[in-house]
């Protein structure tokens, strides 16, 4: 009986709950001027923290039509390797550490120092 009760009904694919009476969220709409011209519109909620740059599906950045370019953050200088490693030992103890591997290398290879 309960094979019965599915028959014609595909499952996941409908709801049997009705639009009536449901509210959509508050949203806003936000306009963006690339420097071409183009201009795009797109929906945040209305609580969403809105940024002041968008990028439009062709790659361009478009700029908030209402807002000011924002300032650019500060680019971190790329830290290398031996930059990280002085942070940790000093000139000296690399010497020092060096030093005992080329002693710990000449002796495998037989050459005794």
């Amino acid at each position: 009986m309960s094979d019965r009760s599915l028959r014609g009904m595909r499952l996941g694919a409908q709801s049997m709950e009705t639009e009536q009476g449901v509210e959509p969220a508050p949203r806003q709409e936000i306009e963006y001027l690339t420097e071409d011209g183009e201009r795009m519109r797109v929906m945040f909620s209305a609580e969403a923290d809105v940024p002041a740059t968008w990028v439009s599906p062709t790659g361009k950045e478009g700029l908030r039509v209402d807002v000011d370019r924002p300032e650019a953050e500060p680019e971190k200088p790329v830290r290398t390797h031996w930059d990280m490693l002085l942070e940790r030992r000093s000139t000296e103890d690399l010497e020092v550490i060096l030093q005992d591997r080329l002693k710990l290398l000449k002796e495998r290879r037989g050459e005794a120092a």
